[in-house]
């Protein structure tokens, strides 16, 4: 079988399998870089993996398979591929962030199926997003930071400075599950659904999909995360057509087919493309 792990800055989900069918995965708190390692490789010491796949929170280095500039400072340029081949014993990794997982797993088995172009985007403690162009996993210098795109702020209309620690009111630092709870004092899950917060939240998420869909012309934007189980797919969906107001065809906003699986079986789907690419 194949093994994947989704190293969330929350939690960390180890699975192994060959698609949704026979997934076996187990999730545990992401806590120190070794007691994490610790655990995920006693999971896998008790299944045979051909090749691994990770995909982690960020911001990462692919080329090094380094955890880089992280808030979170027990894991700020941890050497995570390095330290899990010596944790498991598996030579065979595969290293991207955990939102190309997730467009990856969608692609393969879910919402993305069928397409050459297509966003994944997360919203949920925080935001990210991954990018799959003319069939292929988009990246550049690094990766795609979608959730770290300057947004157009009225702060006579919201006050709120932004709760990103790098950019303060970018994307993330405006419509994140953290700037919920920073702006509201309480939760995204305790907000009631008429709340005006969730009005402000439609918007912001709009118009950044309104930029994606202008950068990258996708087909359907996948959209997930915590955040999601509150707003509407289908409102946003008309948000973002009145904002294009038909210069485009405007993209189907819909939620990922694999639910909360969407990364743990991406990260396999990392290790079966590695795995496809090796020489015989």
């Amino acid at each position: 079988m194949f093994g994947g792990i989704e190293a969330g800055g929350t939690n960390f989900v180890c699975g192994v399998g060959n698609g949704p069918d026979d997934l076996i995965r187990e999730e545990f708190p992401t806590r120190s870089p070794a007691e994490t390692l610790k655990r995920a490789a006693a999971f896998f010491a008790n299944h045979s993996v051909k090749s691994l796949g990770v995909g982690s929170f960020g911001p990462i280095d692919i080329a090094s398979g380094t955890i880089t500039n992280t808030p979170k400072t027990a894991w700020q340029h941890f050497p995570l591929v390095e330290e899990l081949r010596r944790a498991t014993g598996i030579a065979n990794i595969t290293f991207d962030t955990d939102v190309n997982a997730a467009a990856l797993g969608e692609g393969r088995w879910g919402a993305g199926v069928g397409l050459t172009d297509f966003l994944y985007l997360t919203v949920g403690t925080g935001i990210g997003g991954g990018a799959v162009v003319n069939g292929h996993l988009l990246h550049g210098r690094s990766h795609p930071e979608m959730g770290h795109i300057p947004m157009r702020h009225d702060l006579l209309r919201d006050s709120f400075a932004g709760a990103c620690y790098a950019h303060g009111d970018c994307l993330e630092g405006l419509a994140s599950g953290f700037a919920i709870e920073q702006r509201w004092g309480r939760p995204g899950a305790l907000l009631p659904a008429d709340h005006m917060g969730w009005k402000l939240e439609a918007e912001y998420l709009a118009d950044a999909l309104a930029t994606f869909t202008y950068a990258f012309s996708p087909a359907k934007i996948i959209v997930g995360g915590g955040v999601m189980h509150t707003l509407s797919h289908a409102s946003l969906s008309e948000r973002l057509r009145r904002l294009l107001n038909g210069y485009v065809e405007a993209p189907q906003v819909v939620p990922p087919a694999l639910g909360e699986d969407a990364g743990l079986l991406g990260a396999i789907a990392l290790a079966m493309s590695n795995e496809a690419a090796s020489p015989a």
